[in-house]
């Protein structure tokens, strides 16, 4: 599988490095190179393109309302001279974004990520059950559903809770909308603000469930719960 790419940047050095990068991988194919992105845009319009590098500062239209603009968008990764930078991300979902000058380390890695994520999308998320993906932090992120021990809905957002990190992910995504990512014989509602993985679970006791990292509140609406894992 090869992801048909392209490179907008207003710097010339800037798309030779591109350029010389996506050379060294075979799972990309470099279509065309723009140093202005009116050009670029027209042509993601009039042909279908899998990966799109581009530049957030550039002159006639920035990187960010570019992306925007796109009805169809392909996997963004976007590139920045600059260390500290805000826009939407949750809104513009970046797989990725690479602080010049990029180094054909951190490249490689965006790559890499850019190819699982095609892959996953092209089986219809069915990737035998063993990871998801969601948007947070400006770029895509992987999350083996081993290391998932529950999740919390804060309103437009949850916040997923891995055993592996000290901090949760937190992603602009609805409870239902995670859980239809999940598989059902491993992870369940219990409140309307939480969802826990079953193999997690160490005990319940008043109406709460205890895991290895914290212990969260069974709603009225799903005591029926306790009583099934009971079984």
């Amino acid at each position: 599988m090869k992801l048909k790419c392209i490179a907008i940047d207003d710097e010339p050095l800037a798309l030779e490095i591109m350029k010389k990068y996506i050379g060294e991988f075979t799972e990309l194919q470099l279509l065309r190179t723009f140093e202005d992105a009116v050009s670029g845009a027209e042509f993601l319009t009039k042909n279908h393109v899998d990966l799109l590098f581009i530049d957030i500062d550039m002159p006639d239209i920035t990187g960010v309302d570019l992306v925007r603009s796109l009805v169809d968008k392909p996997m963004i990764i976007f590139t920045t001279a600059y260390k500290n930078f805000a826009f939407e991300g949750f809104e513009l979902e970046a797989l990725d974004y690479l602080l010049k000058p990029i180094n054909i380390k951190r490249f490689a890695t965006a790559v890499n990520k850019a190819v699982e994520y095609a892959r996953y999308k092209n089986s219809d998320g069915d990737t035998g059950n063993e990871c998801i993906y969601v948007h947070s932090e400006y770029r895509v992120i992987k999350i083996p559903l081993k290391d998932i021990e529950y999740i919390e809905s804060m309103q437009d957002y949850i916040k997923i809770f891995l055993t592996s990190a000290e901090k949760p992910i937190l992603t602009l995504m609805s409870m239902k909308s995670v859980l239809e990512k999940l598989p059902a014989d491993q992870f369940t509602r219990i409140h309307r603000s939480y969802a826990v993985a079953l193999k997690k679970i160490r005990s319940i006791h008043n109406r709460k469930v205890k895991l290895n990292m914290a212990e969260v509140p069974v709603g009225n609406n799903y005591a029926d719960f306790i009583k099934n894992w009971q079984k």
